[in-house]
């Protein structure tokens, strides 16, 4: 494609690098610029307004130009522009903050430690597994455990963690201490006669085996999503939870739940812990934090992790980690009125009551030819794509068939995020019945045309 010179297309080819994209297809075909945002739609360059069934980056819960948090920006950028947390140093929001993440927490926590992504708050929480096993004398306990397709974040330790092989590729990564077990994912992974109960006991008994190949001895944490994201809107049957924190618990294995995606009411519950039923020992959020409106993340811990930072802070002096921006005034202050709003808007009876209508909406793909199981809480849900129903194979990915799906789909009015062969909505929480229904009515048309496309 020729773009025009000095036009955006043609500075933006020529300036940035973008994340999660083809760099040699990107010089071709350049970028769709988005110009403008409200309530669930964006608008692009081209004038087409679209309906935002994954929130942006999962994360627009509020959707897109809420003038409420652009004045408590601006009133917080006039008070305190910025200042750090660094050295007993500390603002009235990052304080407000916290206290309110501990009293909604799911478990009982005891501090929060801030940074700015959800891919800093499970490196930090990384960090600490290795602090936490230093101070109470077991440093031989660093491996951390993860599952395939599961995804924790870009930092080279986050995605070391994340099953990811393509985020792996060629970067020299994962790092040595990380392993992985495997993909919860009942529909594609069970065996034949295998009954979800049964399912959900081999997958902790494979969990337990790697920890005893490995040595419990060595074993030091087990990170997951309560309903993984980026892995496809997957949800784990619904016994595999208890199972696999028995194992945990037996191994003194440290349970992280990373809830970037699912906290904040994403699941119909205010935690995907509560949704889920987990019991960890830390708990790392983002994206909904702050609805997406600045860039903030929280790491929750308990009292178990904290006594022993006390610890080894007295041994070695200080606790040397941080972030520049962690706590920052104007994202907290942010942080905290998305928080107000929540609240306002009762957005947990409010995802429960949408999230209903989103489920049964989506009946009329339950059939069809192309999706095989579709599956979800509140508002995130997954569909996946099979080439036959019957067999539950797969298209060739040669096909993209799923990026085919996302094309039409947009074609037809709606964005919606494709995981390889996995199609996956999680709209913004202040979606509204009829909102949905144009959303799914868009899926609809897309799964059709591209079903056509490729008969």
């Amino acid at each position: 494609m020729t773009f025009l010179p000095n036009s955006p297309h043609a500075r933006d080819v020529a300036s940035i690098v973008h994340s999660q994209t083809n760099l040699r297809k990107h010089l071709e075909a350049g970028p769709t610029i988005i110009t403008g945002g409200d309530g669930v739609y964006v608008t692009d360059d081209d004038g087409n307004r679209l309906i935002e069934g994954v929130a942006g980056l999962w994360c627009a819960s509020l959707g897109f130009g809420v003038e409420r948090l652009a004045r408590v920006a601006y009133e917080s950028m006039k008070s305190l522009g910025y200042y750090h947390t660094y050295r007993h140093n500390s603002n009235e929001a990052v304080i407000e903050l916290a206290d309110h993440l501990l009293s909604i927490a799911p478990v009982p926590m005891s501090k929060v430690l801030f940074q700015c992504s959800g891919s800093e708050a499970n490196d930090t929480a990384i960090k600490l597994v290795w602090y936490y096993h230093n101070a109470i004398g077991r440093p031989e306990k660093r491996k951390i455990i993860a599952r395939k397709r599961g995804y924790h974040g870009n930092t080279a330790a986050a995605v070391s963690l994340s099953g990811k092989p393509d985020m792996h590729q060629d970067f020299n990564l994962p790092f040595e201490p990380f392993r992985h077990t495997e993909f919860p994912y009942y529909y594609l992974e069970h065996e034949d006669g295998e009954s979800e109960e049964a399912f959900a006991a081999r997958m902790a008994a494979s969990l337990e085996a790697l920890i005893l190949e490995e040595g419990p001895e060595t074993v030091a944490a087990f990170f997951a999503e309560p309903i993984m994201g980026a892995g496809g809107g997957v949800v784990p049957p619904a016994t595999y939870y208890a199972k696999v924190q028995a194992v945990l618990e037996k191994y003194e294995v440290l349970f992280i739940a990373d809830e970037v995606i699912c906290g904040f009411a994403r699941t119909g519950e205010m935690w995907g812990c509560q949704t889920m039923g987990l019991k960890p020992d830390m708990i790392s959020c983002a994206k909904q934090l702050s609805a997406g409106f600045q860039p903030i993340s929280a790491l929750l811990i308990n009292d178990k992790i904290f006594q022993a930072m006390l610890t080894e802070s007295d041994k070695v002096g200080s606790f040397a980690h941080g972030y520049t921006y962690a706590g920052h005034p104007v994202a907290a202050a942010v942080a905290m009125e998305v928080q107000r709003i929540y609240q306002e808007m009762d957005v947990v009876a409010r995802v429960k009551r949408v999230g209903d209508h989103l489920s049964r909406r989506l009946d009329g793909l339950r059939g069809h030819p192309l999706i095989g199981h579709v599956d979800g809480r509140g508002l995130l849900w997954g569909l996946q794509v099979v080439r036959d129903r019957a067999t539950r194979a797969l298209f060739d990915p040669a096909v993209a068939i799923g990026q085919t799906i996302g094309d039409r789909t947009r074609e037809h009015g709606a964005i919606v995020r494709i995981i390889g062969d996995r199609i996956v909505l999680a709209p913004p929480l202040v979606i509204t019945e009829d909102e949905i229904d144009a959303l799914v009515g868009a899926l609809e048309k897309g799964v059709d045309a591209a079903g056509r496309q490729v008969a």
